[in-house]
């Protein structure tokens, strides 16, 4: 478990490092704030009592995500070669690893190009533009998530964004038990047939591992959840953000339609 100096360390350098480049950082805040594995998965560099190199991996199953970060006073000294090669070297049992990388961060571009990494996919980062919520009927149920739903949403996790099962297994066993996180079932008919959660935290909910059931895609149940979920979480007055693979046009579409908007895009490489 992360140290609360640790923890605001972090955050400090972020806001340094976004400040400086005019970017947005994916660092998994409700990951960090609740780590409890046995593995190394964060990695500091410290000069002094200043921490200006950073670096975190971030498990789905046995996939590993890796994102950093470097004081721009401090760029240029190898710095962030020295956390990834750190990070590299604990991760001999992740099947994959893929490196993150703000598209619009020139000096994150210009690292990649001296790794061996080859482009995988980029996702997209949204928000909710608040010009009220719009007018629905409601034609599905949420209900929260038990551990009685664990083996559906990890079904869910395997035939929507193509999980090994065994990885959306462990991950799951992660998302049902993290804090400031509700996992909902979607349900029609007393049929259960997707899933999401919501993360609230510092004036934010953010949506993830929103999905209907292929057999039940076509008939405006994702809508009609999407806007349930609006309306929910525009009450708390937080701003409401999701993530959308670039080559998901179909989500992308339907997030546009209830009122969201593209405000950043994270690129992923795959390690070789």
């Amino acid at each position: 478990m992360l140290s609360k100096d640790q923890l605001l360390h972090i955050k400090e350098l972020q806001e340094a490092c976004e400040s400086y480049d005019q970017i947005k950082l994916k660092l998994n805040w409700d990951m960090l704030r609740n780590r409890n594995s046995d593995v190394k998965e964060d990695f500091f560099y410290y000069d002094k009592n200043l921490l200006v190199g950073f670096l975190g991996k971030y498990y789905f199953g046995s996939k590993v995500e890796i994102c950093g970060m470097v004081h721009p006073k401090y760029r240029r000294k190898g710095i962030f070669t020295t956390l990834l090669r750190e990070g590299l070297e604990s991760s001999s049992n992740a099947t994959s690893i893929l490196l993150n990388a703000p598209a619009a961060s020139m000096t994150a571009q210009e690292f990649i190009k001296t790794q061996k990494c080859d482009y995988s996919f980029s996702e997209y980062q949204m928000v909710w533009q608040d010009q009220g919520v719009q007018s629905f009927e409601p034609i599905i149920k949420l209900s929260h998530a038990t551990q009685e739903d664990f083996e559906l949403i990890s079904r869910i996790d395997v035939e929507s964004f193509g999980f090994e099962e065994k990885d959306a297994q462990t991950y799951n066993v992660r998302v049902l038990n993290e804090p400031n996180r509700k996992c909902y079932i979607i349900e029609v008919n007393n049929e259960k047939i997707g899933k999401l959660s919501v993360q609230r935290e510092h004036q934010e909910s953010w949506i993830y591992g929103f999905a209907i059931l292929p057999k039940y895609q076509g008939f405006g149940y994702g809508k009609n959840t999407l806007l349930q979920i609006i309306e929910k979480e525009s009450k708390t007055g937080n701003k409401i953000h999701l993530e959308v693979a670039l080559e998901n046009k179909n989500a992308k579409k339907l997030y546009t339609s209830c009122g969201f908007q593209q405000y950043d895009t994270q690129d992923y490489y795959q390690y070789k």
